[in-house]
């Protein structure tokens, strides 16, 4: 198959026409003749030296080419929209940074990790992406995102070069609604055997941390709820249908904002948040910022 020398326009033509399956319809949105674009796509099928699309019914439809060719395209255009939008920052003197967080994180670490790249001299323009974390390992492969922030290390392979940066480690702590935190508070953590407990499904990397404590502790508590979401997780214990683990650097923010109280400690429970970056080391300036504020001084409290 011949590819040298794609015509971008050609392409953007074609990517159009498969989207909307009809030349008619690509043409009206194009603002353009049928005919144009009719002409473009067969010189495109020639500079490609295969047909792309293929009449189906009514609708024209990639073909197995036509397929490969829409994958590229999609991120050409997807890079296009974003190279104009970093000019323009650019020129307004912002500096864009794209973040994939994982859905399992909590929100309130997320927050304070991008709180300070506000205090930069340069503006910054946050982009948040929320997902699964396998889906924003792909997305940061493909340079969608510039770092990803999660509550897990990744393990480079040939086929992922990714790499895990440690920003902070913290131990857990018990918290619940106070109605519900003053039941359970005391002759911690024996007290509870038969609490109700909110938790995170057993995908979560600290869902298995857990369930050993409770073993090692000797208690039974009744699950009354997992989540693989975090911020529905803290949603559901703030109203008081269980107690649920929080990181200890959270304490002040989750006793103010859910207005919970603190149960008990479990110095024992750790979790580790994490920046991965396909760069071994990290360039963007304004993650290179959070890593030194997260050196000098870990979250202050407010």
């Amino acid at each position: 198959m011949k590819t040298a020398g794609i015509n971008f326009r050609h392409l953007y033509f074609f990517w159009t026409v498969a989207k909307e399956g009809s030349v008619t319809r690509a043409a009206e949105r194009l603002g353009l003749a049928v005919q144009t674009v009719s002409t473009q796509l067969s010189q495109l099928d020639i500079q490609v030296g295969t047909a792309l699309l293929k009449q189906q019914g009514r609708r024209l439809v990639p073909t197995e080419a036509g397929r490969v060719a829409i994958e590229y395209a999609d991120q050409i255009f997807q890079l296009e929209d974003q190279l104009q939008q970093a000019l323009t920052e650019v020129d307004a003197g912002r500096m864009r940074l794209t973040v994939g967080i994982s859905d399992s994180l909590p929100k309130l670490v997320a927050y304070r990790l991008l709180e300070m790249t506000q205090n930069l001299s340069r503006p910054v323009k946050l982009i948040c992406m929320e997902n699964e974390f396998d889906t924003l390992l792909a997305d940061l492969a493909l340079n969608k995102l510039d770092v990803v922030l999660t509550d897990r290390a990744v393990r480079a392979t040939p086929s992922l070069r990714v790499f895990s940066h440690l920003l902070l480690e913290s131990e857990m702590q018990l918290f619940g609604a106070r109605k519900l935190a003053g039941k359970y508070k005391r002759n911690f953590p024996q007290s509870l055997n038969g609490a109700p407990l909110l938790l995170p499904t057993r995908n979560n990397a600290l869902r298995g941390r857990i369930d050993a404590w409770f073993v090692r502790h000797g208690v039974r508590p009744d699950v009354v709820g997992e989540f693989e979401d975090n911020a529905m997780l803290n949603t559901f214990g703030r109203n008081g249908m269980g107690l649920f683990f929080a990181p200890s650097v959270l304490a002040h923010d989750i006793e103010v904002q859910f207005g919970a109280a603190h149960v008990g400690n479990a110095p024992e429970l750790r979790e580790q948040f994490y920046a991965i970056s396909n760069e071994r080391k990290i360039k963007h300036p304004a993650v290179e910022a959070i890593l030194e504020a997260l050196h000098a001084a870990p979250f202050a409290v407010a």
